[in-house]
């Protein structure tokens, strides 16, 4: 990664989280520490973050946050190493003008930082992803219209001739509660409202999900397994899991985790 795209990425990061250390800049850009540190002074005399013992933080952090709600902001600080990672890989996958679908979720969120370096059409349900890739970045985006679910941070229409049924990704990028031989599960019907929708609009469906989620379960079911193109998750998948995956047809894409620098930074 060059040196603008790195500066970029941590402008995208230090508008996400209002201060981001040094070891999870390294993360996010696969740079050294001694790069990183360099990038931060440059920026930190250019006047757009300031330098901070041990990382960075935003000049202006938001102060408007009221459109997150409060189970997106707590699952948005759990498994944060699998997340990043699952989220690279995903983004390795797009290409310059790609058209490209993301659900809402705290996974898919993080896709926004490498995207950073990408210039891509971008269809979202996500009012976060939207107003994050908007504001650092060089995507087209384009939202769903509708209510604000505050709760989940999805933008969901009643209708069924809404502007989503006009868009045609390459790809749709989306999360999930649970994975079970039974398919992909959901908790809320609103959210399985959401991604039918979205699902139908693309080429290729990849779900992203950290380990844990094969070991959860819920009360409805999204779609079956062998939907799914891909599959992007971290090393934690068991041998049987994997198994279940490669019966369904289904391409596995299996991250490993930078959890040392998670534990440093919480």
């Amino acid at each position: 990664m060059i040196e603008s795209e790195r500066h970029r990425v941590i402008l995208s990061a230090v508008q996400a989280r209002p201060v981001v250390t040094v070891a999870e800049i390294c993360e996010l850009t696969e740079a050294s520490e001694a790069t990183v540190r360099r990038d931060i002074a440059t920026l930190h005399m250019q006047k757009k973050v300031r330098r901070v013992r041990g990382g960075v933080e935003s000049l202006a952090p938001p102060q408007f946050v009221g459109l997150s709600g409060r189970p997106f902001e707590m699952n948005a600080t759990r498994h944060v190493a699998a997340k990043r990672a699952i989220a690279q890989a995903a983004v390795e996958m797009c290409a310059d003008g790609d058209a490209i679908i993301i659900n809402g979720g705290t996974t898919t969120f993080q896709m926004v930082h490498p995207l950073a370096n990408r210039r891509c059409l971008v269809f979202t349900n996500s009012f976060p992803i939207a107003e994050h890739l908007l504001k650092q970045s060089k995507n087209t985006v384009m939202i769903a219209g509708g209510t604000i679910y505050r709760e989940h941070n999805i933008v969901l229409s009643p209708f069924e001739n809404d502007v989503t049924r006009n868009f045609a990704a390459k790809r749709v990028f989306l999360g999930a509660q649970g994975v079970s031989k039974l398919g992909v599960m959901e908790q809320d019907p609103l959210i399985i409202q959401a991604e039918t929708k979205l699902i139908g609009q693309a080429d290729e469906v990849v779900l992203m999900v950290d380990s844990t989620k094969f070991r959860n379960r819920s009360a409805l079911v999204l779609c079956p397994l062998d939907r799914i193109t891909t599959i992007v998750t971290d090393d934690g998948i068991t041998d049987a899991e994997a198994r279940m995956i490669e019966a369904a047809g289904v391409a596995l894409i299996v991250t490993t985790p930078n959890r040392a620098n998670e534990a440093r930074t919480g």
